[in-house]
This record gives structure tokens, C-alpha cells and sequence, in this order.
């Protein structure tokens, strides 16, 4: 039989000093004081004490995951990793999930589909990178796939991809030739999570035509580039075709370019 032989209070927990207990101290929180009565002097068994112990961890550990989910919606995984964070034991940690999940203040496939519902709205992310982004926050790969399935139709995904491919054209149509505005336009919205069929669709629906005077603009420009480059180490023949194969990578057409270099004496 063990004895409780102080009760010291401290900044945010309560010491308990004990003797003849499998341990000397332990340290428990207002509702374990209150639960047992904990007084100086109380005698407890060793099976009270474990009482004690397991009693605290999931009382503490309930106390920590409603504090950390009242600042924003968390998912399980989220709750568990911050409550193993806190010294909250697995038993306890997965009782107090059963407890939150149960009462609907952690909800998995709520919070799937308010991120998903979300960055539609925004106009910011395709399912790929949604999928990814929920399956690093801990939920199960079948809610996420049957949340998207149910709120990000193929529709729903073109729709978001063309104002993202909007945005594109907005801010670097004037700054690159056509074919490679295409490829760009491909490259970011692959990057932002939607399939390459979606990107092509999206793509497609912009109906983008070529601005020729701006495409020479940009054309004579690069052209002066390689130019200057590739005189260093090339002449005649190999210089312009080193020159040419630059140019198509930049996505200048042949005739254009053709077309610039009987305008254009190299140095």
C-alpha cells in the first residue's frame, strides 16, 4: 500500500509525491485531482495508481486535442501526431480519437471535402496535387478518391484549369512565341494536379492565335542572343543552324525564323 506524502501545484500540472509505489512521482492535471480526490496523505494500491495514471493521460490528452482542433479543423492523424507530441500514450491518444471522431469534432471526409470544395473555389490546385496534399495530412486514400469523384468532376476540373491557363496568357503571352506559350501553359497546370487530357481541353478552349508582329519582336530578340553566342566558337553554315535549332526550342517556327534571318545579317 503506497501513500501520497505531497500534492505540489505547478504551472500547469499537479506533482504528486508518493511512497511504497512502483513510482515516486507522478505528474496529473486538475481532473485527476478532483476525479480521485487526491489528497496529502491518501493511501493508494498499485492498481489505483495505474488508475491514476491512465485516467490523466486520457484526460490531458483530451484537454491538448480539443485546445489544438479549436484554432482550425485537424485531421485524426494530425490530432494523434500532436497528442504522441505531448508524451500522450498510443492507448489513450487512439481512445481519445474514438471519443472526438465520434462526436463529429474530427471528421476525415468532412475535412476531405472542405479542402477539396476549397481549392475549387480558389481556382488554385487540380485532384492530383488535392490527392496528394490530403494523403500527407494523414486521410485514408478511399475517402479522398471518393471525395473527389463526388466534387471534382472532369467539368468542374476543366473549368478550373482554363482560369488558371487564363492567368498564364495574362501575365507572359506578350513575353513568349505562341508554341511555347502552349507548352508552358501545359507544363503549369500538369504541375498544378490536372491530368494532360484536362490540360489539353483547358488549352484548347482558349482558342489562342498567334500575334506575329509580337512573335518577330520576340524572335529578333533571341535571334541577337544566339547570335552573339554561338559567333564565339561557330562560323557561316554550322553558326546559323546551331542558331536555328536554338531558335525551334524556343518555339519559334521554321518559316518565322527563315524568314528573320534573310532580314538579319549575322556578325
Amino acid at each position: 500500500m503506497g501513500k501520497i506524502t505531497e500534492i505540489k501545484k505547478l504551472k500547469k500540472l499537479y506533482r504528486i509525491d508518493l511512497e511504497n509505489c512502483t513510482e515516486d512521482k507522478i505528474y496529473v492535471c486538475d481532473d485527476t485531482i478532483v476525479h480521485f480526490i487526491l489528497i496529502t496523505g491518501k493511501t493508494i494500491t498499485d492498481e489505483e495508481l495505474i488508475s491514476i495514471i491512465n485516467f490523466d493521460q486520457f484526460a490531458r490528452g483530451k484537454s491538448l486535442a480539443l485546445y489544438y482542433i479549436s484554432f482550425k479543423p485537424r485531421t485524426c492523424a494530425e490530432v494523434r501526431k500532436y497528442l504522441y507530441e505531448h508524451d500522450i500514450l498510443e492507448e489513450q491518444a487512439s481512445e481519445i480519437l474514438s471519443v472526438l471522431t465520434e462526436n463529429k469534432l474530427i471528421d476525415d471526409k468532412n475535412y476531405a471535402e472542405n479542402f477539396i470544395q476549397g481549392k475549387i473555389s480558389m481556382s488554385t490546385a487540380g485532384p492530383y496535387q488535392i490527392k496528394q496534399k490530403l494523403y500527407l495530412k494523414g486521410i485514408n486514400k478511399s475517402i479522398i478518391e471518393q471525395a473527389l469523384q463526388e466534387l471534382y468532376t472532369e467539368e468542374k476540373q476543366i473549368d478550373v484549369a482554363y482560369k488558371l491557363a487564363e492567368k498564364q496568357v495574362r501575365s507572359t503571352a506578350h513575353k513568349l512565341p505562341l508554341n511555347q506559350l502552349k507548352q508552358k501553359i501545359i507544363q503549369t497546370l500538369t504541375t498544378k494536379g490536372f491530368s494532360y487530357s484536362v490540360s489539353s481541353i483547358a488549352l484548347d478552349s482558349l482558342e489562342l492565335e498567334s500575334d506575329e508582329d509580337n512573335e518577330m519582336t520576340l524572335l529578333i530578340g533571341e535571334l541577337s542572343k544566339a547570335d552573339h553566342r554561338y559567333s564565339r566558337n561557330y562560323d557561316g553554315h554550322e553558326r546559323e543552324q546551331r542558331i536555328i535549332q536554338h531558335l525551334v526550342r524556343k518555339g519559334f517556327s521554321y518559316t518565322m525564323i527563315r524568314s528573320a534571318l534573310q532580314d538579319y545579317p549575322l556578325e
